[in-house]
């Protein structure tokens, strides 16, 4: 049934369109920065990734058999907009994005005026992206916030065995911002806990990134 329906919206509407934009939530307890992914490899890719004008735009390979690459083969240029958590509304995730289709909707000449919200900071290009794992199985502290620009090696957690005996720190590879992030304090050895968006030393100095979603004990300042 499912790939009856993929077939009828591909060839009835999808493969109909001159541009898309794929909107996405995080997983199910899994919370996800505003983001543009995109294969900004394409020049009309990166100019509607750019028009969106979400905080990060992180250059992601097309996956073989997703409807990305489907579009991609017939010359149609796609951005996936990534935010937020699945089953629950957050107004900063759907006013960003909300914002932002109206915005390339207007450089492809589809509305006219301006963005009515004001200029927005030039977003972060990152060139990948790569997922910190859970050393092992126990309690997740959490210590490195959703939105958070980290350097190598700095700790973002720790988990612990029940009784706190056993301690691991669960540190970034590499430097960038933190995209996504697990919400459930309980992990198993080998999940997935940080999503790091991979940026150039120099970029994550300077200007600061917007008030990271769902944290409250850190805000960081524009």
């Amino acid at each position: 049934m499912a790939a009856r329906l993929a077939d009828v919206f591909f060839r009835e509407i999808a493969g109909l369109c001159t541009h898309g934009i794929d909107l996405h939530t995080g997983a199910i307890h899994r919370d996800n920065l505003p983001q543009i992914r995109a294969c900004i490899g394409d020049p009309e890719t990166l100019r509607m990734a750019r028009a969106f004008a979400s905080t990060v735009i992180v250059n992601t390979a097309l996956v073989e058999g997703s409807m990305r690459k489907a579009l991609a083969q017939r010359g149609i240029p796609v951005i996936v907009y990534e935010a937020g958590e699945a089953l629950r509304f957050d107004e900063t995730a759907i006013q960003t994005g909300f914002e932002g289709v109206l915005a390339v909707m207007r450089a492809l000449g589809m509305l006219s005026g301006r963005r009515q919200s004001g200029r927005r900071p030039k977003p972060y290009t990152a060139g990948s992206s790569v997922w910190v794992r859970a050393p092992q199985s126990g309690i997740l502290r959490t210590v490195a916030c959703l939105g958070a620009r980290v350097k190598k090696n700095q700790l973002l957690g720790i988990v612990a065995d029940p009784f706190g005996e056993r301690e691991a720190a669960v540190k970034t590879p590499a430097v960038g911002i933190i995209v996504g992030c697990t919400k459930l304090p309980l992990v198993n050895e080998g999940e997935a806990l940080f999503h790091i968006a991979r940026l150039e030393p120099t970029h994550t100095r300077g200007r600061a990134i917007r008030r990271p979603l769902g944290c409250v004990a850190h805000r960081l300042q524009r």
